[in-house]
């Protein structure tokens, strides 16, 4: 198991690297940061470029020693910090900056005045992340894990650069599953229960599907996430991801974890014991909590977000999983049980197919199609490494373009 972390002096200040600080996970870690000052230090952030003037303000806000961006200009970077510091009050500050496709990657792996940071947050969206899981595992920090696609296009690879408690998981259904472990030893676990809450289109079968519109596949009832999520939440893909991330992060097999149907969002996933005993980990939905818990594992960050309240009438609900409706979760997992490269494909072909949905050039259920069809055309690799990995997600996303009509520039 990799979450199984070391004892920590609760009252230490921890320096934090946020990758991905501009979208939904890095905006909220920032938050969870400005609550508990005396807890977390950021010293680095990186972005990918595409709301500078957000970039800046978090940079002046937290003082960070460095700041990368994966594309857009350096200089007008440089300028909008320069501005932003100056409306502060904060003449002078002048982070390094670092540009470029390998900028988070060499963020990740940052050593400021103070030395390396004691916490990286994964937040980058994608298997862009990949590269900078690597290097900040190779830096001895630890990584609160948002980006659950480096994890499983890596593999092997990303669970064997791990030391045992470095890697600990930001996904709301995996920081449960890592707290109710808590309950018993890994040899009386039977079962891990991943809830979802089945999306916008729940209840729908695979017919109405047919018809299902970009807006409406942003509709998400519970999360405010952002595109790619929130449609792979749709599509349950999302899903199918987390089943194949609690796998590898818990050394679960795959035929141990089940997904469960829970629309009210409440309970965020179960662990089932040899004995019969169920413990759930429940709180209202809300990120930061999960969050607080990755960047302060193993102790608690108070106050991180509000409980539930059992003061007011509530039901919470479960329901099989429909997988002819949506048939992401099983194919996912025969992509797990094939291993090397497979899962690489499964999430390389999603996000092409959800860029083409998002582009009004195919359909809703044209998305998880492709990426069945494409799997079934992939011969795998030999062996994983980072070369293969990268090999065989430009080959899903040539073969799913090439299947749905798309001509790349």
């Amino acid at each position: 198991m990799h979450t199984s972390g070391t004892e920590r002096d609760p009252h230490a200040q921890r320096s934090v690297v946020i990758l991905g600080s501009t979208g939904s996970i890095g905006t909220q870690a920032l938050e969870v940061v400005d609550g508990a000052p005396h807890r977390f230090r950021v010293v680095a952030l990186s972005a990918g470029g595409g709301n500078l003037e957000l970039l800046a303000r978090q940079a002046v806000g937290t003082r960070a020693e460095a700041v990368g961006i994966a594309s857009g200009s350096a200089d007008e970077l440089r300028s909008l910090i320069g501005a932003a510091a100056a409306a502060a009050g904060l003449a002078g500050y002048e982070p390094e900056l670092l540009a470029g496709p390998d900028a988070s990657a060499r963020i990740a792996a940052w050593s400021g005045p103070s030395g390396p940071a004691d916490v990286v947050l994964n937040g980058i969206t994608g298997s862009i992340g990949l590269a900078p899981t690597l290097a900040a595992l190779a830096s001895g920090a630890t990584l609160a894990l948002a980006n659950k696609e480096s994890l499983i296009v890596g593999g092997a690879l990303v669970t064997g650069a791990a030391r045992p408690g470095q890697i600990v998981p930001v996904d709301s259904e995996h920081s449960a599953i890592a707290q109710c472990l808590r309950a018993g030893r890994a040899g009386e676990v039977e079962k891990l229960i991943l809830t979802a809450s089945g999306g916008p289109f729940r209840g729908r079968d695979r017919e109405r599907l047919a018809s299902v519109t970009p807006a409406e596949a942003l509709n998400h009832p519970t999360w405010d996430m952002g595109k790619v999520v929130t449609t792979n939440s749709a599509t349950l893909v999302n899903k199918g991801l987390e089943l194949i991330e609690a796998h590898l992060l818990f050394d679960v097999p795959l035929e141990a974890i089940d997904v469960v149907v829970h629309p009210q969002s409440v309970v965020h996933s179960m662990v089932q014991f040899t004995d019969g005993s169920v413990i759930a980990q429940a709180s209202p939905p809300d990120m930061r909590l999960p969050i607080a818990l990755g960047l302060g594992w193993p102790d608690r960050v108070p106050r991180a977000a509000r409980p539930c309240d059992f003061t007011q009438a509530a039901a919470w609900t479960f329901e099989p999983l429909d997988s002819r409706a949506f048939p992401a979760v099983e194919i996912a997992r025969d992509a797990a049980k094939q291993g090397t490269t497979f899962p690489a494909v499964f999430n390389a072909a999603n996000e092409e197919a959800v860029e083409a949905f998002h582009a009004g050039r195919i359909g809703f259920l044209d998305i998880v199609d492709t990426v069945e069809a494409v799997l079934a055309e992939h011969s795998g690799s030999s062996e994983l490494s980072v070369d293969s990995v990268l090999a065989a997600e430009e080959w899903a996303r040539a073969r799913a373009g090439e299947r749905l009509g798309i001509q790349k520039p």
